[in-house]
């Protein structure tokens, strides 16, 4: 429609044209002495129409020539735009597919073109690394220069890697420069918190599993056994002494110190310095928490001295849970290994039977089997101590 439109359009002009050069009968002189030339006013109008034309000819020609060093550099660029695009792309499919060797190559075309060469430079590093060649994912992440938009890409990246490549000093170095750039989002300080675990930083891990956790960044059975894990190394420490152990115990959050695991290994650790008070005291606020046998097994390793009024509250602590726990092989093991300790050798006898018709754990067994030589050893019972010597061997050996 619009062709019939212009084509219309076009004859209608001619018309009008043709019409007006006929009704046109002026003439148009020029002259130079000698030299006089006449012209219909017709043929004029066509010579000044083709002389516009010539002359915007020759003027564009003019532009067009002067223009095309730039439209040649315009169209190279454009294609090493398209070819740069092109390699960009074919890396990320070969990373994706698990073809490392062909993703670096065409990382290293895509690193031609100036706008591509930041996010060329990062594949190419994660291209190297799957392939375990530390040096040049080196260098491909010191193409990305600190000034550039892509730098937090780049300190993310590396953390990643080094770690994965077991490397945490050099992670840990990448994280506290970009903690020195501000950037706090979830998934870099789970990289941090991947550093840290593998550099045995512990308190740093405590503090980043909190962090994560109040984000609900971290699944709850990770965080669980990242704290265990910390808090093992922290409370387990041979170097530490009385005063020392206790400042560990107050760095520890109030939630955390009735947690089994933890008041376990807190147990053991001021056990390990005669400090049995503080342990029993620690584990009897878990156990009010929650119940758990590897807490009642704390508590009997708390024993206070003999003769001492600790030791008999200790005792009336037990015979409390007793009526709470009547079955319980662990709780009547303590009870009577606590009156065992106080000759109370009628209550130890009792419940130290208990335990070994209630016990199901082998350890249970031999430990039971064990009090009971050691208390008839004391009551000058030798045949009744051997025999049950000998069942503790024999539970020892299952």
């Amino acid at each position: 429609m619009r062709i019939f439109l212009w084509l219309l359009a076009l004859f209608a002009a001619a018309v009008g044209l043709a019409v007006l050069a006929h009704f046109n009968h002026g003439n148009v002189v020029l002259f130079y002495p000698p030299y006089r030339v006449d012209f219909s006013m017709n043929f004029f109008v066509i010579l000044l129409i083709l002389l516009f034309l010539l002359t915007f000819g020759i003027l564009k020609a003019i532009d067009t020539t002067r223009q095309m060093p730039e439209r040649v550099a315009l169209y190279r660029k454009a294609k090493r735009d398209r070819e740069g695009n092109q390699a960009l792309r074919d890396a990320l499919k070969g990373l994706f597919e698990g073809r490392f060797g062909h993703s670096e190559k065409a990382a290293a075309r895509a690193a031609d073109s100036p706008e591509n060469a930041g996010l060329a430079a990062l594949i190419g590093a994660r291209a190297a690394h799957r392939m375990r060649q530390s040096e040049r994912r080196d260098v491909w992440l010191s193409r990305v220069q600190d000034d550039s938009p892509l730098k937090t890409a780049r300190l993310m990246t590396a953390i990643e890697l080094l770690v994965d490549q077991h490397e945490p000093e050099a992670a840990l170095d990448a994280v506290k420069e970009l903690n020195a750039s501000g950037t706090r989002h979830i998934h870099a300080l789970r990289l941090a918190l991947k550093a840290n675990q593998r550099a045995k930083n512990w308190p740093e891990v405590l503090r980043l599993v909190r962090s994560l956790d109040k984000n609900d960044a971290l699944h709850p059975a990770l965080s669980r056994r990242l704290r265990e894990l910390a808090y093992e190394d922290l409370l387990s420490d041979r170097t530490h002494d009385a005063e020392s152990i206790r400042r560990v115990w107050t760095t520890i959050p109030a939630e955390d110190r009735v947690k089994p695991f933890v008041a376990v290994r807190a147990a053991d650790a001021f056990n390990a310095k005669g400090l049995h008070d503080e342990a029993s005291a620690m584990v009897e606020k878990a156990l009010a928490a929650e119940w758990d046998a590897r807490l009642v097994r704390a508590y009997r390793g708390s024993a206070a001295a003999e003769g001492s009024p600790a030791l008999l509250s200790q005792i009336e602590r037990c015979e409390q849970w007793v009526g709470q726990h009547p079955t319980d092989a662990e709780l009547a093991l303590t009870l009577g290994t606590l009156c065992l300790k106080q000759k109370l050798w009628g209550k130890a006898q009792r419940h130290l039977e208990q335990a070994l018709s209630d016990a199901t754990e082998p350890d249970t067994v031999r430990e039971a089997h064990l009090k009971l030589a050691q208390l008839h050893e004391s009551l000058n019972h030798p045949e009744e101590a051997a025999a049950h010597y000998r069942q503790c061997a024999l539970a020892t050996m299952l």
